[in-house]
């Protein structure tokens, strides 16, 4: 059995479908299921059992010996919630209780880090581990999650294969229920669809032009192969940046989906909201070296390539993956 925590959100449903094309049909989806936008990311799929997050850690117990491998995809990632004990309770200590449960079982892991890790950028995008206690997140999100970080590699006790992800703006099909946290392809989409017209952050950032404000966007049929790649190689163990190792421009974004939608380019500039303004990231692109030389060989997709397969085989049919 595979289990997938965060199942039923994004990257995690996305995961449990790209297991079913290689035919592993036993997984074990976690979550919390009284989410009713988040239903529609599962139906359809080869599942072997639901279990509540909550009762996670007691099934697991009771079930380990049946337990291959671990995908521990499930997390608050709200980058607006500033309450701190949620993201201790739900992100650091949960995964906690994962991590020690898989060096008492022998079951190798692999877990949902971020970039928001790397806050500012000061230090740069490298997924050097030695960098990991000097990074400093720009929200409790990535408090969370370089936190998590720093504990894993401070422990002595390890799953015998284990591997932190640090995803970049990942975007793709199954993220519908995200709302306000969605990706800017998928808010891009819906204002070009409503209105004929799309409307951009203006810069706030006297270095970038308005809509030349630059991340590294990866579409998420390349972060589930990352995901399947690790399984089947289990070794190497370590923290591994998940970007296209490419930095483009807002502004690349919104004209691609104009094209990929087969509308006029109309984009208006509003300013950033004043509750993300001072964290806002103005540049993050992921340095891939090391998931290459452990031998991830497979090309990614390009923003180009991606938004056309989203908007033309997803949201356009409105149709999941």
């Amino acid at each position: 059995m595979i289990v997938v925590t965060g199942a039923a959100g994004f990257i995690g449903s996305c995961l449990v479908s790209r297991l079913n094309a290689d035919n592993f049909n036993d997984i074990i989806v976690v979550d919390n299921f009284t989410v009713a936008r988040k239903e529609p990311n599962l139906q359809g799929k080869k599942i072997k059992l639901f279990v509540d997050r909550m009762e996670f850690p007691e099934w697991l117990d009771k079930n380990y010996e049946e337990v291959e491998f671990i995908f521990h995809l499930g997390a608050r990632t709200d980058t607006t919630e500033f309450d701190p004990a949620i993201f201790n309770l739900l992100n650091l200590e949960y995964s906690k209780k994962v991590w020690l449960a898989c060096c008492e079982y022998q079951i190798p892991l692999v877990y949902a880090s971020s970039a928001a890790t790397y806050g500012a950028g000061k230090l740069g995008y490298d997924d050097d581990e030695n960098i990991v206690p000097l990074l400093n997140p720009l929200n409790p999100y990535g408090d969370s999650k370089n936190d998590f970080d720093k504990w894993a590699l401070e422990q002595t006790a390890k799953p015998f294969f284990w591997a932190g992800l640090k995803f970049f703006n990942v975007y793709g099909p199954n993220e519908y229920h995200k709302g306000r946290m969605a990706s800017v392809v998928l808010h891009a989409f819906k204002q070009i669809n409503d209105r004929g017209r799309l409307e951009l952050f203006r810069s706030h950032n006297p270095e970038y032009a308005d809509g030349e404000q630059k991340r590294d966007f990866i579409y998420v049929k390349d972060v589930v192969e990352i995901c399947m790649f690790l399984m089947h190689h289990r070794q190497n163990s370590g923290i591994y940046n998940v970007g296209s190792g490419q930095a483009r421009t807002f502004l690349d974004l919104a004209f691609n989906t104009f094209e990929a939608m087969g509308r006029e380019v109309n984009i208006d500039f509003k300013d950033t909201p004043s509750d993300i303004r001072d964290n806002y990231q103005y540049f993050t692109q992921a340095t891939m070296d090391k998931l290459r030389r452990i031998g991830y060989t497979k090309p990614f997709y390009t923003l180009e390539e991606g938004i056309r397969d989203y908007v033309q085989s997803y949201l356009i049919p409105n149709t999941y993956y």
